[in-house]
């Protein structure tokens, strides 16, 4: 097992956010965290890579506790967040950004992997020398997740990839999502399109007010009578 989040109870001052949550991701899945707005998925995804603390229970990664361990440690172990609202450098180059998701690689690598993100996203290619700030909302996006496969992650955790985009722009980041899954990346996805989340994922979690309401793949969930009607319009 990759990840394993057991028993995580996350509170925002007095305001219990996170209720008793636990998840599990296995290498080479894609695993989605599906809910309303302010169910609390963002917070999960917080917590993971260790801008929030649990007050209880235990987070695992790799076999190894990252319950108290730094941000930056995280990354370095290999689980990259690509947080919402994207927090992309925006007085810096397309290639700047690339660059600096890239802090935990030696320089050796650096302009390989650039490369790849290029071929990934065509996109960043053409735009390489353009302040991040001129780009469109997805093209940001794009950026957001190259800069985080720069740090060559086992884990990669995206929170709401599709915010604010055009339907086409959203199938052109679900289409990466499924090329990134097939070569082997495993996903962690927060996402408030459940039709387009279900669609890609291996399994998924339905959080309600903070706490884990349901669980299956996600072919069950799509399924589902109660999720059809909660969140694929019918």
């Amino acid at each position: 097992m990759m990840l394993k989040v057991t028993d995580a109870n996350v509170y925002y001052g007095a305001i219990h956010a996170i209720k008793g949550v636990s998840i599990e991701v296995n290498e080479g899945e894609v695993v989605t965290l599906i809910g309303a707005n302010g169910a609390g998925k963002s917070t999960v995804l917080k917590t993971i890579s260790g801008l929030l603390r649990s007050k209880t229970g235990d987070i695992t990664f790799m076999g190894e506790s990252i319950s108290a361990t730094q941000p930056h440690r995280i990354v370095e172990r290999g689980l990259a967040h690509v947080p919402e609202g994207r927090r992309i450098f925006l007085q810096m180059t397309v290639r700047e950004n690339l660059e600096m998701g890239a802090f935990t690689q030696s320089n050796a690598g650096v302009d390989k992997d650039i490369e790849k993100v290029y071929a990934l996203f065509p996109r960043l290619a053409e735009r390489r020398k353009q302040i991040s700030g001129t780009l469109s909302g997805g093209e940001q996006q794009m950026l957001a997740m190259g800069r985080a496969l720069m740090s060559r992650p086992k884990l990669l955790m995206l929170d709401e990839p599709s915010m604010g985009l055009a339907p086409l722009l959203v199938e052109q980041i679900f289409d990466i999502i499924r090329e990134l899954h097939k070569a082997g990346t495993t996903i962690l996805l927060v996402e408030q399109n459940a039709q387009m989340a279900l669609s890609v994922a291996d399994r998924a979690y339905v959080l309600e007010t903070g706490v884990v309401a349901l669980s299956g793949t996600g072919e069950e969930l799509a399924k589902s009578d109660d999720i059809r009607k909660a969140y694929l319009g019918g």
